[in-house]
């Protein structure tokens, strides 16, 4: 081994790097950028305010079920985290104003005679189970401040419900539509990225350029193009995660499954158009960021500025009323944001196109994509010499 040799190519890789600040920066600027934002986010995480209201039956104010609920109000009513809501009368009511997203959880009594026959029932949405539960600690604390002396430290039954799903959802119901959504976005952006830039490399592109073909309409064709590679992507993953193919034992091979068998309560062919227009906006947001990349690797650094945020903002990992007050509306314009919310929508709860939740979804997944074809039509001139 020749040390004058080693010592040649390490000069060229170090040369290399200090002609190209932008993988400088990656190196060094971007982890300590995503590190910041994500101790940023998981240190307002616990400042969240959880909205509850106590319903029962107050009819009577001298039942025992009337005064369980005087006493759960005033022990919840100052608790740190929680913001009570006396107003709400009856279930109807909370109910509704749950799935209207004013309300966190209820807390609810049937009409008893004693404590031993007192159930309490803390109700969810059942949208986001994982950040629903982090409430709970804190109601649980409130019950026990509040029926802790009159049972003598035995606490009522206890029974959680939730509006969608179910209260007893595993992790794997909790995160398919997070996982299709994100993972369909996360691959189309780097296929569409990494292929549009070998046409620029290649010459492909200047040679478009040159004929009387706009520039709008090369980039939709190319959009149309990558489009349908991604549509068959998208058919896939979603094929894999709410499929399930069991294999019997084959030999020495014993049995498996092929795909996770995850159950949506609304119909698979809106959740597939929707991972399918957030698909057709990864395509155009990989045009749009190529046209800036020299090199395959560059595409590549574009995933910690703009796939990473959107990780840690859209609602993959904590619920976007959790997140500090100034990254809630950069968390709005986000499209894996409504990606994630469609698919949770129909999955979860089942919705339809008559939704409009679904709608507003679709909406702006639709519009950020015609923005980002927009984009790299005007930004594709940069290749003209």
């Amino acid at each position: 081994m020749n040390p004058l040799r080693v010592a040649a190519v390490f000069r060229r890789i170090v040369a290399q790097f200090r002609r190209d600040p932008r993988s400088l920066a990656l190196l060094y600027i971007a982890p300590l950028a995503i590190i910041a934002l994500l101790g940023w986010v998981l240190s307002s995480a616990g400042a969240t305010t959880t909205r509850v209201a106590v319903v029962g039956d107050t009819s009577n104010p001298s039942a025992y079920s009337a005064v369980v609920v005087g006493e759960l109000e005033s022990g919840l009513d100052g608790q740190p985290g929680i913001e009570l809501h006396r107003d709400v009368q009856d279930m109807a009511t909370a109910r509704q104003m749950l799935i209207d997203r004013k309300l966190d959880v209820i807390i609810s009594l049937a009409p008893v005679q004693n404590l031993m026959s007192l159930q309490i029932d803390i109700t969810t949405l059942g949208m986001n189970p994982t950040g629903e539960a982090a409430a709970i600690p804190a109601i649980q604390q409130a019950l026990e401040k509040a029926l802790g002396d009159r049972s003598g430290g035995t606490l009522p039954q206890i029974q959680r419900l939730t509006v969608y799903g179910s209260p007893n959802a595993t992790q794997l119901d909790t995160f398919a539509p997070v996982v299709v959504g994100f993972f369909a976005y996360f691959f189309v952006f780097i296929l569409t990225g990494i292929s549009f830039l070998r046409e620029r490399i290649g010459g492909t592109l200047e040679r478009l350029l040159a004929t009387p073909v706009s520039r709008a309409e090369i980039v939709l064709g190319y959009s149309l193009g990558f489009g349908f590679f991604a549509t068959i992507q998208v058919a896939v993953v979603l094929a894999f995660v709410l499929g399930r193919l069991q294999i019997p034992e084959l030999g020495p091979i014993p049995t498996f499954a092929i795909g996770l068998g995850v159950r949506t309560l609304g119909s698979p062919l809106i959740a597939y158009l929707l991972v399918l227009v957030l698909g057709l906006g990864a395509v155009s947001l990989g045009i749009f960021l190529s046209t800036f990349a020299r090199t395959e690797l560059q595409v590549l650094q574009f995933i910690p500025i703009v796939i990473v945020p959107q990780a840690l903002l859209s609602g993959f990992f904590w619920p976007i009323d959790q997140l500090p007050s100034l990254l809630q509306p950069v968390a709005r314009i986000l499209p894996v944001t409504y990606a994630i919310d469609g698919l949770r929508q129909v999955m979860i709860a089942g919705a339809d196109l008559s939704s409009s939740q679904v709608q507003l979804d679709l909406g702006v997944l639709v519009a950020i994509a015609a923005v980002f074809v927009a984009l790299a039509s005007a930004t594709i001139r940069r290749e003209v010499a």
